[in-house]
């Protein structure tokens, strides 16, 4: 076993689960497909991300063989990821998908302050039901589209140019009310997912 990357594991206090989710999702892989790739089994992607068991250097090279990556990129990825200035489109992070996505600005944000995204509502999708709160505040701006924003119990409607800025602990649900593609841009503090 390489000592190196022994030293680097045990020292670093780099988030492995959330290190390890954003790299799929960043590869649009399911936790089952990496899982597949990986010859684990899916509990164990998930209770590793879930940071519910901290992987051996082994186990963790084996997973990362799923993408490829190797476990020193790994590691270096989250630290080069802090000095990072520029990401292009097609280095966003998504966090969600289907009728929504959610595409973050950078993957790992332990430690960060402020949640960037670029939000993709297809016609009639929606934030769900009960409405949603969180510690922090959420701003953004409508770029393309309808919205019906609803916040504390009132619904506002916002077109292209128009902006929100709330109190996340007060109810609020997103919806797209148009017959086209709702996109926003818009931060979140401190990250909320």
């Amino acid at each position: 076993m390489n000592t190196t990357i022994t030293a680097i594991a045990a020292t670093s206090d780099v988030d492995v689960g959330a290190r390890l989710k954003a790299l799929r999702l960043a590869h649009g892989l399911s936790q089952r497909e990496l899982a597949r790739r990986a010859g684990v089994s899916n509990a164990t992607v998930s209770m590793i991300e879930a940071n519910r068991v901290s992987p051996s250097v082994a186990a963790l090279k084996q997973i990362l063989a799923g993408f490829p990556i190797g476990i020193s990129a790994f590691f270096a990825a989250a630290d080069d990821e802090r000095e990072k200035v520029v990401w292009r489109a097609s280095e966003l992070t998504e966090i969600a998908g289907g009728a929504i996505s959610y595409r973050q600005v950078g993957g790992d944000l332990t430690g960060r302050s402020l949640q960037m995204l670029h939000e993709r509502y297809r016609p009639g999708a929606d934030s769900g039901r009960p409405t949603i709160s969180h510690q922090g505040e959420e701003a953004g701006l409508v770029i393309r589209g309808l919205l019906e924003l609803e916040v504390a119990g009132v619904r506002h409607e916002l077109r292209p140019g128009d902006a929100y800025f709330f109190d996340s602990r007060k109810p609020h649900a997103f919806r797209n009310i148009g017959d086209t593609d709702l996109v926003i841009v818009s931060a979140c503090t401190p990250p909320s997912f």
